[in-house]
C-alpha cells in the first residue's frame, strides 16, 4: 500500500477545517503524454512550490507535478506553526556540528522565517501569518532548561525575542492547569497553512510554472521522470515528496520516516475561548509526542495530537485527539468537534532535514521533523538556488547529519514504531 492511496480519495483534500475555510483552486489537469522543461519538480508542498517558484522567477522553465493536489500533503494540514531554529537546540548543534556551522544554521533559520513572512505577505495575505508562539512545559525541570536556551540565543545569538514565562505567567496566557510554565517566542508565529500553499500555488502559475495534478511519479531516470501516464524529460529534478514518495531515492528512503499526526477542530467557542488561550499565539508542548494548538480566526480551538507509525489513520480521529485535548483543557470536557483530520510528514533520525543529491541532476529534501513551515520554504529557494548554480545554501544543507533508520528502508517503519511507543509511554507515565 502506497502512503498517496491509504488514507485519501484521489484528487481530494481532507475533510478538515482548513479545506473548509480556504479559498478553492482550480484542478489542475494531470500530465498526459511528453513535456520538456529546464526545471522538473515532484511534489506540490512548500518545498516544491517554492522551488517552483523562485527558479521560475530567476527564468528557468519549469514543470511540477503532484500524485494529488497542490498543498494535499503536510503543507495543507499542520499545525500552521512557523517556528524559530531546528528541532533540536542550538547547544545540541553547536555539540554536533562546532560553533560557525551552528550559527551558519541559526542564521539561515532566521533567512526562513523572514522568507515566509515575505512570501505570506505578498502571495498568500489571505494566511494572515501571527507573531507569537509558547512553549509549555509538563514539568518544572523543563521550564528551568527552556529558560535557559532563551538565555543563551540572547547572549551567544543576539536573539532576544524569547519571553520567559513562569508557571504563574504561562497560565495567564494559556489557561491549562497542567502546565509548569514555559517560554513564548516573539520572532516566531502561525498561519493558515492551506491558504498559504495555495497562495505559493497562484504565484507558480503567475510566474509561468506548469503545474500537472493527479500525476505520479512512478520513477527517476537520469533526468526523465517517468509518470503514470508521460514522461517529462529535464535537465535537472527537484524530489519534494516529503512523507510521500520517499521510495523515488534511495537516499531518502533509508534515511526519511513518514508518520501521521492528528488535528481536531472544535465549535466555535464564543466566551469560552477566553477559558482556553488569552492570546492569539499558537502553543506546542514538551511532550514526545507533542501536543500543539492555536485558535482560528473564528474562535475555535485547532488542537494537534497523537501519532500513527503505520499507513493507516485511526477510523476515529476525533476521538484520538480529544484524549489528549481533554488531559490539557480539562474544561472542554465534552466540547462539540467539528472537524477531525490527519496528515503525514516526515522525521528523520536526527531531527534535522535531510537534503541530497542522490543523482548528479537530481535533488531531494524531506524530513522536516515538524519544523516545515519555515524550513521548507527556505529549502524550496535554497534548491532553486542550487539549479542554477548557487550551491553555497544547499552544500551547507546537505551537511546535515542524517544518518540510516536501522534496518534500511524495509524495517524503519516497525521499528521506529517500538520506539516511538516506548516514548508515548513515558509521556503517559509522566516520565
Amino acid at each position: 500500500m502506497n502512503l498517496l492511496d491509504a488514507n485519501d480519495a484521489l484528487g481530494a483534500y481532507p475533510d478538515g477545517y482548513y479545506t473548509a475555510s480556504a479559498r478553492p483552486l482550480a484542478a489542475f489537469p494531470p500530465l498526459r503524454g511528453k513535456v520538456v522543461a529546464d526545471l522538473c519538480v515532484i511534489g506540490g508542498g512548500y518545498t516544491g512550490l517554492s522551488a517552483a517558484l523562485h527558479a521560475a522567477q530567476s527564468g528557468l522553465d519549469v514543470v511540477l507535478i503532484d500524485a494529488q493536489r497542490v498543498g494535499f500533503g503536510a503543507s495543507g494540514r499542520n499545525g500552521g506553526q512557523v517556528q524559530s531554529g531546528f528541532n533540536i537546540s542550538q547547544q545540541a548543534l553547536e555539540q554536533m556540528l562546532g560553533p560557525s556551522d551552528a550559527r551558519a544554521l541559526w542564521d539561515m533559520s532566521q533567512e526562513a522565517m523572514a522568507l515566509t513572512k515575505t512570501l505570506c505577505a505578498k502571495h498568500a495575505p489571505e494566511a494572515v501569518f501571527k507573531s507569537g508562539i509558547a512553549h509549555a512545559n509538563w514539568h518544572a525541570r523543563e521550564t528551568q532548561t527552556d529558560h535557559q536556551n532563551a538565555a543563551y540565543l540572547a547572549e551567544h545569538y543576539g536573539y532576544d525575542q524569547i519571553e520567559p514565562l513562569s508557571q504563574e505567567a504561562l497560565y495567564g496566557i494559556l489557561r491549562s492547569p497542567v502546565y509548569k510554565g514555559g517560554t513564548l517566542d516573539h520572532g516566531a508565529g502561525h498561519l493558515h497553512p492551506l491558504r498559504y500553499a495555495l497562495g505559493l500555488a497562484r504565484a507558480c502559475v503567475t510566474s509561468g510554472v506548469r503545474i500537472f495534478e493527479t500525476t505520479r511519479a512512478q520513477s527517476i531516470d537520469g533526468t526523465n521522470v517517468l509518470c503514470d501516464a508521460g514522461t517529462i524529460s529535464a535537465s535537472h529534478v527537484i524530489q519534494a515528496t516529503n512523507g510521500y514518495g520517499t521510495e523515488l531515492t534511495r537516499p531518502t528512503a533509508t534515511r526519511v520516516m513518514p508518520i501521521n499526526n492528528f488535528i481536531a477542530a472544535t465549535a466555535p467557542l464564543g466566551e469560552q475561548q477566553a477559558e482556553v488561550l488569552r492570546r492569539d499565539i499558537a502553543v506546542s508542548d514538551s511532550k514526545f509526542v507533542v501536543n500543539y494548538f492555536r485558535l482560528s480566526e473564528d474562535g475555535r480551538l485547532l488542537f494537534g495530537g497523537g501519532e500513527s507509525y503505520g499507513y493507516r489513520f485511526p477510523k476515529d480521529i476525533a476521538t484520538t485527539v480529544r484524549a489528549s485535548m481533554e488531559q490539557v483543557f480539562p474544561q472542554l470536557k465534552a466540547v462539540e468537534i467539528t472537524h477531525a483530520w490527519g496528515g503525514t510528514l516526515a522525521i528523520t533520525r536526527s531531527r534535522l532535514p535531510h537534503i541530497s543529491r542522490p543523482q548528479p541532476a537530481v535533488l531531494a529534501a524531506a524530513g522536516y521533523s515538524g519544523h516545515g513551515v519555515a524550513l521548507a520554504g527556505f529549502t524550496g529557494k535554497v534548491l532553486a538556488d542550487a539549479v542554477r548554480g548557487d550551491t553555497d545554501g544547499f552544500d551547507r544543507l546537505a551537511k546535515l547529519p542524517t544518518a540510516r533508520f536501522p534496518g534500511g528502508a524495509a524495517l524503519r517503519s516497525p521499528l521506529l514504531a517500538l520506539a516511538m511507543t516506548w516514548y508515548a509511554t513515558r509521556d503517559k507515565l509522566g516520565i
